[in-house]
């Protein structure tokens, strides 16, 4: 299976999980808002197979007035597990397209599992500056890309129903800075994105690559590329994501 195809098949497992509670999208019709993702981070031993039967499972951890943590298991047939994936939600309004809150959900404890998932959290994401930037205008704790910029304008087929640019589309942009070889070489192993700000319709961003061994998680072999996206015009940035790579046997 895709990363792509596997973080849609998360969004719509979410989807049909808050609709069955009663706190999915058409619970918030009237007051114009709905569910959009803050973070994701998917770890997986081995992803399912073409033709492979596979199980999601998916459950909420928390629940405040701001965010809520849901957590998805991945097995197979057996029951043995493919992985795992944490997501960090936020509902969004449809006019304001601002954080509303959840303080307008009703939610009993019995449907809040407070149960975790064996990887680990995000770790903080710095920021990544352009290769040519002088050593004396780089604040603390950022990096320099190591990748030549790459630069993207978004276009329809990028949009979703909020008018911004869907969560599956940043995932095939983020893919696509690798070529077929290092995906002939490297499979992907864990996927981290942290969603800062909406990109729309017609914004150019400027895309920003760092690679380095994941020493500071101790995979042995593994690569994590670091990557930014940043609007183009002032430099804000839109997303940080993470790929970590395993070489293939």
């Amino acid at each position: 299976m895709s990363v792509p195809v596997l973080v849609s098949k998360i969004i719509d497992v979410a989807t049909a999980h808050a609709n069955a509670l009663g706190i999915g999208n058409p619970s918030m019709v009237e007051m114009r808002a709905g569910w959009i993702l803050s973070r994701v981070s998917v770890e997986m031993v081995r992803w399912p197979r073409v033709n492979e039967t596979y199980t999601v499972a998916t459950w909420i951890e928390s629940f405040n007035r701001h965010f809520s943590e849901r957590d998805f298991s991945f097995s197979d047939n057996e029951g043995n597990i493919l992985g795992y994936a944490r997501t960090v939600w936020m509902v969004m309004g449809v006019d304001t397209h601002e954080n509303v809150g959840l303080g307008h959900f009703s939610l009993p404890q019995a449907m809040i599992s407070g149960e975790g998932v064996p990887i680990p959290k995000q770790q903080r994401h710095r920021q990544i500056l352009p290769a040519d930037t002088p050593a004396d205008s780089i604040p603390s704790g950022a990096v320099l890309a190591d990748y030549p910029a790459a630069r993207y304008r978004f276009k329809y087929c990028d949009l979703d129903s909020y008018r911004h640019v869907n969560t599956v589309r940043y995932v095939d942009l983020l893919l696509n800075q690798f070529s077929l070889e290092d995906f002939d070489r490297t499979a992907v192993s864990r996927l981290e994105l942290s969603f800062l700000r909406e990109a729309r319709y017609g914004m150019t961003v400027d895309i920003l690559r760092r690679d380095r061994p994941a020493d500071e998680r101790g995979e042995e072999g593994a690569l994590v590329s670091s990557i930014s996206l940043a609007d183009s015009e002032d430099s804000t940035p839109i997303l940080y994501a993470r790929i970590f790579r395993q070489e293939r046997n």
